[in-house]
């Protein structure tokens, strides 16, 4: 980002020093803010076991029989083996393979999601992202089939869910969001352009003149990273930024206070309030913001009260 106009403090200082306070300056506004865990982890997708190859098969037991093993002439003829008998069986049969686990973002998981949804196993709106609450929906779905409950989407899991469903529509897939209701608007964002974020109902209201033009969901810091409270406007947007602190993207951003910004969360998107920010105000809905983003200028004042 460039650094607008000059600083008057900087007057009578030497090149190197002015030069010095530029970097800091620099490095002050591009710090971002990084998603942390906040309480559930998600579980680690187990290992498929792996099965034994071609080169793997049993041997018969007794080893290999020599040439000067053979019987006499007036021996009595040795009885026909039965092929198999007395020996390993042949290999196993592989088990079901893994399909989809933990910490896996694709349009399949959301099919699964929408799947499970249909018969009372996931009570939200699908998201892509295989994380807890979707283990935990797919061990309960298992558990009632009797199968195992691994949390992991095998083949015979995958199965059992699509004989027993059907496809899953658009609007199952990808339902429209629910505009959250606003909070009652501070005194502060009566006048003027407003983002006007309220940390009791956890929601962005972007007003007008003491009008709501859109709301929508949003999170914050946690206790140990907190999101300021206060006055302040936007003084930067980044439309693709990277924090410079954690190299996450922080898409859509809008700074208002040195490294906190408001920014489109993809981890907010999928896991909703497990997580947090480290003091930035996270948005979830990726539409939303993007038209918020039009619209906002520089300037344009922002509340953070509670």
């Amino acid at each position: 980002m460039g650094l607008r106009g000059t600083n008057s403090g900087a007057r009578g200082l030497r090149p190197a020093a002015v030069a010095a306070v530029g970097v800091i300056t620099l490095a002050t506004l591009t710090a971002g803010c990084k998603v942390e865990t906040v309480g559930a982890t998600e579980p680690t997708a187990l290992p498929t076991r792996a099965f034994p190859s071609s080169t793997d098969d049993a041997k018969p037991s007794g080893g290999r029989e020599s040439p000067t093993d053979t019987a006499p002439a007036t021996s009595p003829a040795a009885p026909s083996r039965t092929p198999g008998a007395g020996t390993p069986s042949a290999r196993p049969s592989p088990g079901p393979s893994t399909l989809m686990s933990a910490g896996d973002r694709s349009t399949r998981v959301r099919e699964l999601q929408a799947r499970l949804r249909q018969i009372g196993h996931f009570d939200r709106s699908p998201t892509g992202y295989y994380g807890t609450v979707t283990v935990t929906s797919v061990q309960s779905f298992q558990g009632k089939r009797g199968l195992p409950r691994t949390g992991r989407t095998d083949t015979v899991t995958w199965e059992r869910l699509l004989a027993m469903t059907r496809e899953p529509t658009s609007k199952e897939l990808d339902p429209p969001a629910a505009e959250p209701p606003a909070a009652k608007p501070d005194a502060r964002c009566m006048t003027g352009r407003v983002l006007c974020i309220s940390k009791n109902s956890r929601t962005l209201a972007w007003m007008i003149d003491g009008r709501v033009v859109s709301s929508m969901d949003v999170r914050f810091g946690s206790q140990y990273t907190p999101t300021r409270e206060g006055t302040f406007s936007v003084y930067w947007k980044s439309r693709h930024h990277v924090s410079t602190l954690y190299y996450t993207p922080m898409p859509y951003a809008m700074f208002f206070s040195g490294g906190q910004a408001v920014h489109y969360s993809p981890d907010f998107a999928a896991r909703g309030y497990n997580g947090a920010s480290h003091g930035c105000v996270n948005v979830r809905d990726e539409g939303k913001i993007a038209s918020l983003f039009a619209q906002v200028r520089d300037g344009d004042k922002v509340v953070v009260y509670w």
